[in-house]
């Protein structure tokens, strides 16, 4: 049995924060912005809407799109770094909103490389037949966490939410390999204390060698080839880190997920936001060879290479 996506959705925040509106409050401009991370704005949250309100709404979107019901659902898995409290997770939460009465939850904690995570985890799950269907989320609500003092590090967030419903797909479809990887001598260039701490040079040249090596891994466990690509998802992190990993692949541009610009990096969240994204737009059509990859704090990363379709 092959495990694969077979429902998904998406929350952004009604907020639109502009670069522009940055410029007011900081010592940058949107062309820096712009020319350094390829953002041109990001949703933020309201002070009262929780990491898990946007949770919910992405699950229940997804649900609806699985065709499923929530008591159909065996486990929740939402990844963030940002939950409502340190617990309960945040999957608990969402659990007794939805009414997914017979579902486990947990919250995972791999910062943005999050999602990636679950969907491997709930890979184990459905293709081993302990249960049928997964749900994922990938959630952060990062302005809480942000000094926008610091116009290093409060330019490049933003927030909202994606869900995915990981069940059991036709033999030809689905998840084909994957990758996930840590390395935690590099915990000192990102992390949290009050407020995100970054080193951005090094997070940089990690992030660039990684992401490339990882969507090559992906194919290679998968007997693919760079050739068999159809489509690339890399976490919207950096427009310059995502270019690496596209010329890695030799893609041209028109086939790499980009909403960096309207959205800003969300974290756990930002590579099911964009498949949302892209499917609406026709980027995405069944039986693409769809990879998908992130990194993030930790240091973490994980790729996939899945083949579109239920």
């Amino acid at each position: 049995m092959k495990a694969g996506i077979v429902g998904i959705g998406r929350y952004l925040p009604e907020k639109v924060v502009t670069n522009k509106d940055l410029e007011k409050i900081m010592d940058t401009s949107d062309e820096w912005i712009r020319t350094m991370t390829g953002i041109e704005e990001r949703r933020i949250a309201a002070d009262d809407e929780n990491t898990s309100d946007m949770a919910f709404e992405a699950a229940k979107k997804a649900i609806q799109d699985a065709g499923i019901t929530a008591e159909e659902i065996d486990l929740i898995l939402v990844a963030t770094v940002t939950p409502d409290t340190p617990f309960p997770s945040v999957a608990c939460r969402i659990q007794e909103r939805l009414g997914a009465k017979k579902a486990a939850a947990m919250d995972v904690s791999a910062a943005c490389a999050g999602f990636m995570y679950g969907i491997v985890t709930a890979k184990q799950f459905i293709e081993s037949e302990v249960y049928k269907y997964v749900l994922v989320v990938g959630v952060e609500k990062l302005s809480k966490v942000t000094d926008w003092n610091d116009r290093n590090t409060a330019v490049l967030f933003g927030d909202g939410a994606g869900a995915t419903i990981i069940g059991p797909v036709s033999e030809n479809r689905g998840i084909l390999s994957f990758e996930l990887g840590a390395d935690g001598t590099g915990s000192k260039h990102l992390y949290q204390d009050e407020y995100i701490i970054m080193n951005g040079r090094e997070v940089f040249k990690f992030a660039v060698r990684q992401m490339g090596e990882s969507c090559i891994n992906v194919l290679e466990k998968a007997g693919l080839t760079k050739d068999d690509v159809d489509f690339l998802i890399p976490h919207q992190a950096n427009i310059r880190i995502m270019e690496a990993s596209r010329q890695r692949l030799d893609l041209p541009v028109e086939k790499m997920s980009k909403t960096i610009n309207k959205y800003g990096n969300t974290s756990a969240a930002s590579i099911p936001i964009s498949i949302v994204e892209d499917l609406e737009e026709g980027r995405i059509k069944d039986d693409d060879l769809i990879v998908m990859v992130g990194f993030g704090g930790g240091l973490t990363w994980g790729a996939i290479a899945i083949r579109w379709g239920k």
